[in-house]
């Protein structure tokens, strides 16, 4: 997940191992030690697609799948990279498309505008935003705590083992790159940022503080299927302005609202037939990439089950991308 300037979310099952295990596609792989077979086979109906950790962008490339599988009859292989790497690994031919990113500016501006090993393909239809949450339980206790500068009143109710004596602030995984810190301490608040160390772990993390209606503040994101069972309310931090975040050390703002968008190798975009074409119109909504992620994250179906039950109901809204 970042997200802006970041990854996811680089800006989020209990290991990561478990997170690995929602992948879908017969070769998933972690991209950063191997390259996939079938990315850029000259003259065969295959498709790489690079798949983050979060389970939105799991649904964006199970959905894919599906359809440039059973609609196209491509073979498609799927494998897990780091928001960055990504980049590197989608410049160098060794995946095709990367689905949902949240804006890395210095590797478009390297890959695409550049070097022009990167192709852009358009918006994925859904608008991310970074932020920092309390359960909406919690509001209805202390109405102000969803104001950053009250945040320091109520640092007591959020401290854990692992907060040093001060409040917690929930993150991710380590490899999400995040402003929190230099929030933290440009913000002066009473807090220390604690990695969950993955998406999967720190959903765990909520579900339990929410089953026990515990205080807890986290970084988290939209779109995300979790708060259709946990309710959360954002904390408004300073508001955003263009460039605020520009200097990672001195960011003392909120993240941005970001349109998720996709990318392809520039060959791939230019030779990859009817894939490409497919995958250039791929766009849906939040509430449709929701209702995947829910049935792979909460109902437990393998991706390519929560994929198929998508398309069965859905079949509108998919075809328009196959004409």
């Amino acid at each position: 997940m970042k997200k802006p300037n970041l990854s996811r979310r680089t800006a989020l099952i209990a290991s990561s191992a478990a997170a690995l295990s929602l992948l879908t596609g017969c070769g998933a792989a972690d991209m950063t030690k191997q390259a996939s077979p079938f990315a850029n086979a000259q003259g065969a109906k295959t498709v790489t697609l690079s798949v983050q950790s979060w389970v939105g962008a799991q649904s964006n490339a199970a959905v894919a799948q599906y359809l440039l599988e059973h609609k196209l009859g491509y073979r498609v292989d799927t494998v897990q990279v780091d928001e960055v790497p990504a980049w590197d690994a989608l410049s160098q031919g060794r995946v095709d498309a990367i689905l949902e990113d949240w804006g890395h500016p210095a590797q478009e501006k390297r890959y695409v505008d550049d070097k022009k090993t990167i192709a852009r393909a358009g918006g994925l239809g859904v608008t991310g935003h970074i932020g920092w949450y309390v359960p909406t339980y919690l509001v209805k206790q202390h109405p102000d705590i969803t104001d950053w500068r009250n945040l320091d009143k109520y640092a007591s109710l959020f401290r854990t083992a692992e907060s040093g004596g001060k409040g917690q602030l929930m993150d991710g995984s380590p490899s999400y790159v995040t402003n929190d810190k230099a929030l933290v301490n440009n913000l002066k608040l009473n807090y220390q940022v604690v990695f969950a160390g993955s998406e999967a772990a720190q959903i765990t993390q909520i579900k339990q503080f929410a089953k026990e209606e515990k205080p807890f503040l986290t970084y988290w994101y939209a779109p995300q299927w979790l708060f259709k069972k946990v309710p959360m309310t954002e904390v408004k931090l300073p508001p955003y302005k263009e460039g605020c975040d520009a200097d990672a050390a001195k960011v003392a703002c909120a993240y941005p609202h970001t349109p998720l968008q996709k990318y392809l190798n520039a060959g791939f975009s230019k030779d990859g037939g009817k894939a490409a074409a497919f995958l250039k119109k791929f766009r849906w909504t939040t509430e449709d990439q929701n209702e995947v992620s829910l049935m792979i994250a909460d109902q437990k179906l393998t991706p390519a089950e929560a994929a198929k039950k998508w398309v069965d109901s859905h079949e509108s809204t998919w075809k328009a991308w196959l004409s």
